[in-house]
């Protein structure tokens, strides 16, 4: 499954805005990249997405389900009404007759809200958000094993967490229970501990659990037939999910493996960083944030695909705002690349403000938006921060003071001005490191200029 595109009527900031996502013929990848000021619309573009798909998602639960409406307050300034029509392409069960009608595998629905008190200017027309919905009900009616579509939206509060040590309140892990909370609330940690917990409980039933492995250990190193042999029972029996759940961390953050529960000496989670057990609130923030990212995209990802060997390989639509957050710059700077390997089926739909996100990945359809308008850029890939701060995002590379001041000096040296050269040369070396880049340059250009002079 995947959004074609959106069309926004007066949502936010915008009039009318149509907004193809990738993968399109010129930009093949599954990404789509949203950049802007603070207040341009990116999280609103997002939040569209998100209210359109919960209808899907509603309907795909209870044939007559409603998802959520339009927000009166996202309704444009001085318009009465709003809409949001999403276009989407699912071949899921499409049938190999060449010969199919492009409706088989095409659906479009328009969701639609009026102030109140006011007339109607537009109506809701969500036919083929049912017939989506139906399709997979059917499905599952033949084959309750139906892989499902991920559907999650991570707004920006995603980075409270809580690990909690104790379950207060049991929960169902059914397949459809994958996405609960998915379009509303981001990463709900507590959730996920408990589903992690539940697998693992079951996976230690079938296997051999860590703690009596290593005890087992010292005693078979001598037989090496029969640790073998141990091991390979014990990967046997290990519970798909939670492998894709570690696999999918492992990927992004190659220092941190095999997540588990420990019960002992209390409860708590821990994961292995360079080899070195830790209790996961002993990470640091961006690192928790990121692993319970990833991490709950691979866990919805697992529930709702269920009968795949790799749940890792389900599809869907993911949207992420800021998804820079708390992240590294080294992290920023892979982040699309490590989104295709580990999720290579799904389409995410992103916002950021970091320039290393949509320059270090080849073939990612980024636009910028401004005062309402959508502008798709060419693209960044292999471009250096600096030009993309200037260039896109409309931002200074340095301090703007600083750097009018330096462009003085270079202006002064150009122009032979040698004792206002030496004036602000002498002034911002007071204020700056003896070896920042462009004082160092100026120094020497200075230098040059002085001789060339003396010499006449």
């Amino acid at each position: 499954m995947e959004i074609q595109r959106v069309i926004l009527n007066n949502i936010g900031l915008f009039e009318n805005l149509e907004i193809p996502l990738a993968p399109t013929e010129q930009n093949p990848s599954n990404i789509t990249v949203f950049v802007g000021n603070n207040g341009a619309g990116k999280t609103s573009v997002l939040k569209a997405l998100a209210t359109s798909l919960s209808w899907f998602t509603a309907r795909l639960r209870t044939e007559k389900g409603s998802g959520n409406p339009i927000p009166e307050d996202d309704i444009l300034n001085a318009a009465n009404a709003a809409t949001i029509e999403i276009e989407i392409c699912d071949s899921s069960g499409a049938s190999d007759n060449p010969n199919q009608s492009e409706f088989e595998h095409h659906f479009k629905w328009t969701l639609a809200k009026n102030r109140i008190g006011r007339k109607a200017g537009y109506t809701s027309h969500l036919n083929d958000c049912t017939r989506l919905a139906n399709r997979y009900r059917d499905a599952l009616t033949r084959d309750d094993k139906t892989s499902l579509p991920i559907i999650a939206f991570y707004p920006v509060e995603r980075v409270v967490l809580d690990i909690p040590l104790k379950i207060r309140t049991r929960h169902t892990f059914l397949q459809l229970d994958g996405y609960d909370n998915s379009l509303s609330q981001g990463v709900d940690f507590r959730r996920f501990f408990e589903w992690f917990r539940e697998r693992e409980d079951t996976e230690n039933e079938s296997g051999i659990s860590e703690d009596l492995l290593n005890q087992l250990k010292p005693l078979l190193e001598t037989n090496p037939d029969a640790w073998q042999r141990l091991n390979e029972f014990n990967a046997s029996a290990r519970d798909r999910q939670l492998t894709a759940v570690r696999t999918a961390i492992r990927q992004f953050m190659p220092q941190m493996d095999n997540l588990r529960v420990r019960r002992k000496p209390r409860l708590y989670m821990a994961i292995d960083k360079n080899g070195e057990t830790l209790n996961v609130a002993q990470l640091s923030q961006s690192e928790k944030s990121l692993m319970a990212l990833v991490g709950d995209i691979a866990r919805r990802l697992a529930m709702l695909n269920p009968a795949l060997e790799n749940p890792l390989g389900g599809d869907g639509i993911v949207l992420i705002d800021e998804v820079d957050l708390h992240l590294h710059p080294s992290w920023q700077r892979s982040l699309c690349d490590r989104l295709i390997a580990t999720f290579p089926n799904c389409q995410f739909v992103l916002t950021t403000h970091s320039p290393l996100v949509i320059s270090d990945c080849k073939n990612v359809l980024v636009y910028t938006l401004t005062n309402g308008e959508l502008r798709q850029l060419p693209s960044q890939y292999g471009q250096d921060a600096n030009t993309v701060l200037l260039d896109v995002m409309d931002t200074s590379i340095r301090n703007e003071k600083i750097n009018a001041e330096l462009n003085d000096l270079l202006d002064a040296i150009q122009d032979s001005k040698l004792t206002e050269a030496q004036q602000l040369l002498a002034k911002l070396t007071e204020e700056l490191p003896a070896n920042h880049l462009e004082l160092v340059k100026a120094k020497l250009l200075l230098r040059k200029q002085e001789l060339r002079h003396a010499n006449h």
